[in-house]
């Protein structure tokens, strides 16, 4: 089992920044690709970014490109996004996603666990 907490949402501008983290805790970390995905109300859950186990590899949606940034910290069990130039249909619960596997996932349904997710709002 791994347990996921995020941290980090809150209130922003539009233009502004905020950084998101998950703690994981339970089995070995780096052992699993991590997954951001965010779920604005009435919307379906929606892939952001992944990176794999050892950093390497990383993957975005064409809606974050260019604004956010994935990374991880295996010492620290903890894996980042940073969002920038934050807009206001990016207001939404984002959630990272912990899945054992050495190739991306980029499906809601390929992850196997889950953190409770944290609430971004962006103002216009």
């Amino acid at each position: 089992q791994v347990q996921l907490v995020e941290s980090g949402g809150g209130l922003v501008q539009a233009g502004g920044s905020l950084r998101l983290s998950c703690a994981a805790s339970g089995r070995t970390f780096s052992s699993y690709a991590m997954g951001w995905f965010r779920q604005a109300p009435g919307k379906e859950r929606e892939f952001l970014a992944a990176i794999s186990w050892s950093g390497s590899s990383i993957k975005y949606a064409d809606s974050v490109k260019g604004r956010f940034t994935i990374s991880r910290d295996n010492a620290k069990n903890t894996v980042y996004l940073q969002m920038n130039r934050l807009k206001p249909e990016d207001t939404a619960v984002y959630y990272c996603a912990a899945v054992a596997t050495l190739i991306l996932r980029v499906g809601v349904h390929e992850y196997d666990y889950w953190g409770q997710g944290t609430q971004v709002t962006v103002s216009s």
